[in-house]
């Protein structure tokens, strides 16, 4: 690896890449070779901490990073994702806090795991359309669907621009199974990536000049609302159990899983107004809006957006997220149940980055050998954490 790419690469890795690193690493990432130096460079770097609270100083960081291709000791090696506008990858990682604690690059692993007829595999894409009249519809990968308002190709569904002048709203429903997600783009150019267990109610066109409404049934989605400035003014919200949301053209995600107790709505850009029962807030890009159902209380916060909304990039981020809210994520993922022999496990903290694409067996394997869990079994769908 040559020096200009390498300096790049720290740049990267710390989080101080500009435009012209990203482009420059992309470029050079498209070459098979130096994807798998590029995976050998940062193996032993696990995604270190988006901060450097528990490493040091960005200088310690830097020379650490400039150290690692003369480390040779053994440890596992990942795929890469693409998780940047130019950037091609990064690593899945996890148990910082651990790694830094113990100051080791793996722990032995004593146990076998126990694996019975392991059919855990990640999500794709697919969801259920249901029309107007009731009727059901499978969207699936490599299935091509045409109906009189949109057209899906298997991976997302378009519905054609335009205005309705109807008196009465046609509404369908998109529904993302728990191992799935999916792409929609609505009829006033709105797009709306849904998360697995999710579900979005919306018309299949809008009334000309009149606000724009759609309803988070339940789950989560990232929305890129279409501006108003293109729709003579129209605004656009977002309902869902306990709140609304009112935009004017800006990007959010909004996360309300029916099996959770508070509505999170985090702002990336623009501007919206959340209403509820008993409160009205204004977020700014970067904050984010917690409301609990059940106190009826809101609190405002400023958040590493990224961790919230990475996932319609192909990964999951997670900062100093407890174990059992990883799995939380990622059993809506791969559609599989999850227990807790030890309840302490569960509030193990991680920081990192998980590709969405990556096998089940590579997760449990790189937690047990950290010794966060002593062993794991895989029954099916069901894993058992011990």
């Amino acid at each position: 690896m040559n020096k200009n790419i390498e300096n790049r690469l720290v740049k990267y890795l710390m989080n101080a890449a500009n435009i012209e690193d990203l482009e420059v690493l992309t470029n050079w990432l498209k070459n098979e070779q130096n994807k798998q130096l590029f995976k050998d460079y940062i193996r032993t770097n696990y995604a270190m901490d988006f901060n450097t609270s528990e490493f040091g100083t960005k200088n310690a960081k830097k020379e650490y990073l400039l150290k690692i291709r003369r480390d040779q000791k053994r440890v596992h090696a990942f795929k890469t994702y693409k998780v940047l506008k130019y950037a091609a990858a990064v690593v899945m990682v996890f148990g910082l806090g651990f790694f830094f604690q113990k100051n080791s690059f793996s722990t032995p692993i004593d146990s076998v795991p126990v694996i019975v007829n392991n059919t855990i595999a990640p999500g794709t894409n697919k969801a259920t359309l249901t029309l107007e009249d009731g009727s059901q519809i499978t969207l699936e990968k490599g299935e091509s669907i045409q109906t009189q308002s949109a057209n899906s190709n298997g991976d997302e569904i378009i519905y054609k621009a335009g205005q309705s002048n109807k008196k009465e709203i046609a509404y369908n429903f998109l529904t993302i199974p728990r191992g799935g997600q999916f792409f929609l783009k609505l009829s006033d150019g709105t797009q709306v990536w849904l998360n697995s267990e999710s579900q979005l109610k919306y018309p299949v066109s809008f009334r000309d000049g009149e606000t724009r409404v759609v309803e988070l049934v339940y789950g989560e989605a990232y929305f890129d609302v279409s501006s108003s400035n293109e729709h003579k003014g129209a605004k656009f919200k977002v309902l869902n159990q306990a709140q609304e949301i009112e935009v004017l053209g800006t990007e959010f995600n909004v996360k309300a899983y029916k099996d959770e107790t508070n509505i999170f709505t985090t702002l990336i850009e623009g501007k919206v107004s959340i209403s509820t029962e008993t409160t009205n807030q204004i977020l700014k890009p970067k904050q984010q809006a917690s409301f609990n159902i059940s106190s009826k209380t809101m609190a405002i916060a400023t958040v590493d957006v990224y961790s919230h909304t990475s996932w319609k990039e192909g990964v999951f981020s997670f900062r100093r997220t407890s174990l059992e809210q990883i799995m939380k994520v990622l059993s809506r993922w791969y559609d599989m149940d999850v227990e807790f022999m030890n309840p302490e496990l569960k509030k193990e903290g991680f920081n990192g980055v998980l590709g969405k694409d990556q096998n089940i067996e590579d997760i449990l394997k790189i937690i047990q050998s950290y010794g966060i869990i002593e062993n794991y079994e895989i029954i099916n769908k069901k894993i058992i954490l011990k």
